[in-house]
């Protein structure tokens, strides 16, 4: 192996690290919405059995101001883009779990891909250690 090809084996190790690095935050951006998700569904349903139960609304910054929820089985789902809308808590329930498989599905790809990226660091690791023993002068005993 020339020491071209040594140079492009290493500089493709870092794109490699570089895009297993993005694959390890995508994944764990993906368990947080899991998370989120699955929350979200179980406050919806603990409302359905508590309509008029005391909570605590965030107002930034650690600051919160204490609140009676009256529910009327309705309530405002962010569905992306800056676009709201009312939902009753079925619909809600609903539209979350379609979010949790999507993101599920996600997820897995993501752990595909990084598998895949976690081979080919291997595959080039040992390229190099390859490259290294075969550059190593004999020893004159």
């Amino acid at each position: 192996m020339s020491e071209q090809q040594a140079e492009q084996l290493m500089q493709q190790m870092q794109m490699l690290e570089t895009y297993f690095s993005d694959l390890s935050q995508r994944e764990g951006t993906f368990v947080s919405i899991l998370r989120e998700a699955t929350a979200a569904i179980e406050s919806i349903k603990s409302l359905g059995t508590q309509p008029d139960s005391d909570t605590l609304v965030p107002l930034g910054m650690g600051a919160y101001v204490p609140t009676k929820i009256s529910s009327n089985n309705k309530l405002v789902v962010n569905i992306g883009a800056g676009i709201a809308v009312e939902k009753d808590f079925p619909a809600a329930i609903n539209y979350f779990e379609a979010r949790i498989k999507e993101i599920e599905i996600a997820l897995q790809d993501t752990a595909t891909k990084k598998q895949d990226a976690a081979n080919r660091l291997e595959q080039g690791k040992a390229q190099i250690n390859q490259l290294m023993q075969s550059q190593t002068p004999p020893k004159m005993g």
